[in-house]
């Protein structure tokens, strides 16, 4: 990792104490060299479903105050109405969050928001609605063909995760099935770490390519292999130098996002480890 990489060096903004401002999260992202913020929304918080044009104007003025560019915004409302729910009513609701979540995203100036399709099972969510994966393929598929007209509309991306959820469990399914849906504003949101355990991330990225819209940076130790082997960057598996090559290979150049929750104490190491990676 001898040379620079011009990739967009971005923290999540779940890395940050839950009662955080986000004008406070700017602030620090800023003195730890964060170039950018991926903001979070959800029903509760200061970003919500139905934050208004006029409130994301005013983000977009703070982060601007500490030259904080707004990277994207990421959402865990995925498990909680997933796209792949057998259930009608939940579908409706999981569209609804997506399509407000796309506005909101265009009124902070941004043109990417993270979405959890669902899947078929996930443990480690209390009360996560499973269904069978021919379910969950059909039912997500038809779920985003109707949420593209509206993200070509916003001119924001529906980027779609891989994270646990048994679905989409490779990198020709994933392509497959973004091709499927057939919008230049659904796309992937790669993420590193995750796709660990099953795989290679600099495999799946050269098979996604142009198909990814933004990156998570995460780190896994394979010796683990729970959630508890999720670990600092550059302290677990992940082969960096292989990642950061595939990506330039595929000629993504934008915002790579170190997804970590709740860990203020730790951004100065996570703020150094991305430099590192990305040859700083």
């Amino acid at each position: 990792m001898d040379k620079t990489v011009s990739m967009i060096k971005t923290i999540n903004a779940w890395a940050f104490a839950a009662d955080r401002e986000i004008g406070e999260i700017f602030r620090i992202a800023h003195e730890h060299d964060f170039e950018a913020v991926e903001l979070t929304i959800a029903e509760t918080g200061p970003l919500t479903l139905g934050s208004t044009e006029e409130y994301c104007r005013g983000l977009i003025e703070l982060a601007n105050s500490f030259a904080i560019k707004i990277s994207s915004v990421a959402s865990g409302l995925g498990w909680t109405y997933p796209l792949t729910s057998p259930n009608a009513d939940t579908i409706e609701k999981g569209i609804y969050a997506v399509t407000q979540s796309l506005a909101v995203a265009k009124w902070l100036g941004t043109d990417a928001i993270l979405v959890v399709p669902g899947g078929v099972s996930a443990s480690f969510i209390p009360g996560f609605e499973g269904t069978s994966y021919d379910v969950a393929y059909d039912t997500a598929l038809n779920a985003l063909r109707r949420l593209a007209p509206v993200a070509e509309r916003l001119g924001v991306t529906i980027a779609i995760e891989n994270v646990w959820n048994k679905f989409l469990l490779s990198p020709l399914e994933f392509r497959d099935f973004i091709d499927e849906i057939g919008s230049p504003r659904v796309q992937t949101y790669f993420d590193v770490g995750n796709v660990l355990l099953t795989g290679h991330p600099e495999q799946w990225i050269n098979i996604l390519g142009k198909r990814i819209a933004r990156v998570h940076f995460k780190d896994f130790k394979l010796s683990v292999g729970t959630l508890d082997g999720f670990c600092d960057l550059l302290d677990g598996d992940v082969d960096y130098p292989a990642v950061i090559s595939a990506l330039e290979s595929v000629g993504y150049d934008g915002y790579v996002t170190a997804e970590f929750f709740n860990c203020e104490a730790d951004l100065a190491k996570i703020s150094r480890a991305m430099d590192t990676i990305l040859g700083r």
